[in-house]
C-alpha cells in the first residue's frame, strides 16, 4: 500500500526522520523505492538533471506529468509528490486547481508541491478545499531566481528571516500537509521546525529539519554542473558510467566486442543452404 500524507505526518508526530529522493524515470524510482525511501519528488530540478537547462524556468506542466506518470507506474509503496512549474500556479487559485488536477488525474501523483509563503497561502487554502494534498516550499525558490539574483541562501537577515517565519506559519495554517524549507541558516530551519506541527523537509536547512530531501543525481555523482553545497556524495557512479563508456568503445574499436558470447547462431544446414544459393535464388525488395 502506497503511503499517504497521514503517514507523512505521523512519522513527525512519532520522531521518525523522513527521508525524501527526487527520481524521474522507472530506473531511479524502482531503486529509491527498493532502498526504502518512503517519499519520492518528481521535481523541477529534472530541468537541470535531465533537460540540460541551468534552472528549473523551462520546465512544463507536461513534462512533470509526463516524468511523474513513469514514477508512479513503478512504484506501489512511495508517496509520490508533483511539483507545479513555473507559473502553473500563481495566476489565479482557479488555475492552481485545473493544473494540480492534471498532475493528479494523468500522473497518479497523491500529492503537489508549489514554491511561495504568505502570499500563495490563499490558493494552498482552495487546493486544501477542494481536496488536493499540498506541500509547500519556502527559503530559496529556484523558479524566483531570476528575481532573487541567483541560487543563493535566503533569511540570512533578521527581515528575511522573520518573513520566513511567516511564510512558515502561513502554508501551514492554510492546510500544508508538509513543508520544504531550502537553503535557509540551519538555526532558522531548526526554529521553524520547532514553531510548526506540520513536518519540514530540508535541503540546505540545517540537520533539525524533520526530514531531508535531495536530488537523486546530486548524491550519486551524476550532475557534475556543480554541487550544491547541501549535497553529500554516496557514490561517484558517473565516474564508473564514464569509464565503462570508454571501455565499451575500446572494446568495439579493437574488435573485443562482441563475440560469439554476445551473438546469435545458426543451424549449419541453413547456412550451407544460404552459402550455395544463387543470387538469383534470393528475393529482393522492391521499394
Amino acid at each position: 500500500m502506497r503511503n499517504t500524507v497521514r503517514d507523512f505526518q505521523k512519522m513527525k508526530a512519532d520522531g521518525v526522520p523522513i527521508t525524501m529522493l527526487t527520481a524521474y524515470d522507472a530506473s531511479s524510482a524502482r531503486l529509491a523505492e527498493a532502498a526504502g525511501i518512503p517519499a519520492i519528488l518528481v521535481g523541477d530540478s529534472l530541468g537541470a538533471v535531465v533537460q540540460g537547462h541551468e534552472f528549473p524556468i523551462p520546465v512544463t506542466l507536461d513534462h512533470i506529468i509526463y516524468h511523474a506518470s513513469i514514477v508512479t507506474r513503478v512504484t506501489t509503496t512511495s508517496l509520490i509528490v508533483g511539483d507545479l512549474p513555473f507559473m502553473t500556479y500563481s495566476v489565479s487559485p482557479e488555475q492552481a486547481l485545473t493544473n494540480a488536477a492534471r498532475l493528479m488525474q494523468e500522473a497518479g501523483v497523491s500529492a503537489v508541491k508549489l514554491e511561495g509563503g504568505e502570499f500563495i497561502a490563499p490558493t494552498i487554502q482552495r487546493m486544501v478545499q477542494a481536496g488536493i494534498p499540498v506541500m509547500a516550499h519556502i527559503g530559496l525558490q529556484p523558479q524566483s531566481v531570476y528575481q532573487v539574483g541567483g541560487l543563493k541562501a535566503q533569511g540570512r537577515d533578521v527581515d528575511s528571516a522573520k518573513q520566513l517565519l511567516r511564510d512558515a506559519e502561513a502554508v501551514q495554517s492554510a492546510g500544508a500537509f508538509g513543508v520544504v524549507i531550502e537553503a535557509v541558516p540551519a538555526p532558522l530551519g531548526e526554529m521553524i521546525t520547532k514553531r510548526l506541527e506540520i513536518p519540514t523537509i530540508g535541503i540546505g536547512a540545517g540537520p533539525h529539519c524533520d526530514g531531508q530531501v535531495q536530488v537523486f543525481h546530486d548524491i550519486l555523482g551524476l550532475f557534475d554542473a556543480f554541487i550544491p553545497r547541501h549535497t553529500r556524495r554516496y557514490a561517484t557512479i558517473g565516474d564508473s558510467i564514464k569509464t565503462a563508456l570508454e571501455q565499451y568503445r575500446a572494446d568495439v574499436e579493437s574488435h573485443a566486442f562482441p563475440t560469439a558470447d554476445q551473438s546469435f547462431s545458426m543451424k549449419k544446414d541453413v547456412l550451407a543452404a544460404l552459402e550455395s544459393a544463387d543470387e538469383s535464388d534470393l528475393p529482393i525488395e522492391s521499394h
